[in-house]
């Protein structure tokens, strides 16, 4: 069925098969649909129906709180025939050589704890896939109702396997399910892969990446790139990794062979929110920084003077995005263009 798009004046088409949403066929066509989660969460899928009839795949969704009469979301939305509709903002086509996001079949091969309530799951995909470093998958499990946002931690070109992190969150039915007994050989549905977040090496820009708890997996994409394609050997980075106390503290022998192979140029500081940080720590980990506080003021107390050419990088709890995002604006003077960020939650 087709369905048909206008934006500022410009009318795109493209075909949405059975059960799937709109968003999803329309950001597979090519076509740069406005989106942030891709789950419902956030809203910034909102579209004003013209014609046709869409049902929801998800009602309750939080993305459907202010929205006006006649409006939808497109990540939620299954249509039942062709419709119409019309999105605020101007609505391009992807360039060429884009990763287009598409459908998925994949398994769960292996479940590692890392910390009390992180794990890293290792999924197998039933074909490669091409991504860019910082992006992320919407996954769906059996039985679950909606899909998850989860970043990819690994970079490679193609990719056969993804791990992505994942934090066990009370009443979370799908981050339940993964921490529950036999999810190791279970197959999911992903579609992706997503995002704004993504580095290339292009750029030419000193990096900054500051993630709080399990937002560091898409750093972790983004500094294998940037090692792969030694971009510390010209450039600066500057990675702050906030946690509550030492005891969930993870990816630390990651990030120490990140560092080790730059050590000149790229600089790991870990924040402990609810701690001071033990003698014991700074002297297991000789390569890292350590600071007591929340991750925003102490990437803003490090950074003083250090902001210029810099690409900055967050992820995390909405709160931590949201406090990192003022400072980055307001004590650090970067430009929005130069602040990248997904809102998962």
């Amino acid at each position: 069925m087709n369905i048909e798009v206008t934006a500022k004046g410009e009318t795109h088409t493209f075909s949405c098969g059975v059960g799937e949403n709109i968003l999803y066929a329309g950001l597979g066509s090519g076509l740069a649909l406005p989106y942030e989660c891709g789950t419902g969460t956030c809203g910034t899928c909102k579209a004003q129906l013209g014609a046709g009839e869409v049902v929801s795949a998800w009602p309750e969704a939080p993305g459907y709180a202010g929205l006006k009469p006649g409006e939808i979301l497109m990540c939620q939305a299954l249509p039942g025939g062709e419709c119409a509709l019309e999105v605020r903002g101007a609505v391009t086509r992807m360039p060429a050589g884009a990763c287009l996001p598409l459908h998925l079949g994949a398994v769960v091969r292996r479940r590692t704890t890392l910390t009390l309530d992180v794990a890293t799951f290792d999924v197998e995909l039933d074909r490669p896939i091409d991504f860019e470093a910082g992006q992320f998958m919407v996954m769906t499990a059996p039985a679950i109702s909606g899909g998850r946002a989860y970043s990819m931690v690994n970079y490679d070109r193609p990719a056969a396997r993804l791990l992505f992190v994942v934090k066990a969150k009370p009443g979370g039915r799908l981050s339940e399910w993964f921490f529950g007994d036999d999810v190791e050989g279970t197959r999911v549905h992903l579609f992706g892969p997503l995002g704004h977040a993504t580095f290339d090496p292009a750029l030419d820009k000193d990096l900054l990446c500051i993630a709080g708890g399990s937002g560091i997996a898409g750093m972790m994409a983004i500094l294998a790139r940037a090692c792969q394609a030694r971009y510390f050997d010209h450039h600066r980075g500057d990675v702050f990794f906030g946690v509550r106390t030492g005891r969930d503290l993870f990816f630390l022998d990651e990030l120490t062979a990140f560092v080790a192979a730059f050590p000149e140029r790229l600089h790991v500081t870990l924040a402990l929110s609810e701690e001071d940080v033990e003698s014991g720590l700074g002297a297991a980990h000789p390569r890292f920084a350590f600071d007591r506080g929340f991750v925003h003021a102490v990437a803003s107390a490090h950074m003083k003077g250090k902001f210029a050419n810099v690409r900055a990088y967050a992820a995390g709890p909405p709160p931590m995005v949201s406090a990192t995002l003022r400072m980055l604006l307001l004590e650090g003077k970067l430009k929005s263009a130069d602040i990248r960020y997904d809102k998962f939650s």
